[in-house]
């Protein structure tokens, strides 16, 4: 069955533990990957108008602070410090916070996806949510530990995503139909496609200034 669509105003994105204490460890990635790919998906919920909790783990762990990138692309929205380690909703401040969103579709991503991204996918599960997995904005330390972390939430219902194609759904929503959002997230994280579309309307330029042949 083909779920409804996901708009701005049915889902939450959480991110969980994006956290310079763990960047260095992340390899089921590159970090320029990583970084750009967790910070496209906070400006997703900022641009779309989404709920957006975020969350880091005790001070007394080696965490640091959240990437500057994401905290940016976050603007005025607090990361929730919690007290438990793994599941972030055995946390009452976290908890609380998704609650207050009113919305029951949650967009996960963060690190590691086979510790707190997936303890904390499994916690909503349980509490009757509908959560969703961003693959690409989630990290681990090797990628056989992502890929099999990704597999066991797929395979426990959990539906997987990019943010890529979660920001082109919520451009669907007709409030967004002639928003410039999505195309600003394209040319700001997918150079590839950035570089093609510069390329594109440089040669259409270029063929309305050269003189016409006989």
């Amino acid at each position: 069955m083909i779920p409804e669509p996901l708009t701005p105003a049915n889902s939450t994105i959480v991110l969980v533990d994006y956290v310079v204490g763990f960047a260095n460890v992340v390899r089921s990635h590159t970090l320029t990957e990583h970084l750009s790919a967790a910070a496209a998906l906070a400006k997703t919920a900022t641009l779309y108008g989404t709920g957006l909790v975020a969350t880091t783990g005790p001070p007394s762990r080696p965490y640091g602070p959240y990437y500057p990138e994401v905290l940016e692309a976050m603007g005025d929205t607090p990361v929730l410090v919690r007290q438990s380690a793994f599941n972030a909703f055995d946390d009452e401040e976290f908890a609380d916070a998704v609650r207050a969103t009113g919305r029951k579709r949650l967009i996960i991503g963060g690190i590691s996806t086979e510790g707190c991204v997936l303890q904390t996918v499994y916690g909503a599960a349980r509490l009757g949510y509908e959560p969703y997995l961003v693959v690409d904005a989630s990290a681990s330390i090797s990628k056989e530990g992502h890929d099999a972390a990704v597999q066991r939430m797929v395979m426990a219902g959990v539906i997987p995503l990019t943010w890529g194609s979660l920001a082109a759904e919520y451009q669907l929503d007709p409030q967004f139909a002639d928003a410039p959002w999505r195309p600003q997230l394209t040319n700001d994280h997918v150079p590839s496609m950035a570089m093609g579309a510069r390329n594109f309307f440089a040669g259409k330029e270029q063929g309305r200034l050269e003189p016409a042949t006989a």
